[in-house]
């Protein structure tokens, strides 16, 4: 496999920065090699949208006045609206 390496300037978070050089020492890797895995994966998860979350909709009874019916939804709006609706 042809690498191919590329020089660049990075900005990083102080907090992020010591992390990296922990995780360097501990793993006893360059720091390069520790900053290039943790983009990998990172970028990785990103490529991975997340699982949709279901969501389950909570019946509640609202009452219904009386003289309204709900099978007539035409006729429950005109109630409920005015005649100026139709």
């Amino acid at each position: 496999m042809l690498r191919c390496l590329m020089r660049t300037t990075l900005s990083i978070d102080d907090d992020v920065l010591e992390k990296a050089k922990s995780a360097a020492a501990k793993a006893r890797l360059p720091f390069r090699t520790i900053i290039n895995e943790a983009l990998r994966a990172g970028l990785s998860a990103i490529a991975v949208p997340a699982d949709a979350v279901s969501y389950v909709t909570k019946p509640h009874k609202l009452g219904l006045k009386p003289g309204m019916n709900l099978d007539n939804t035409s006729e429950l709006l005109a109630q409920i609206e005015g005649e100026d609706f139709r």
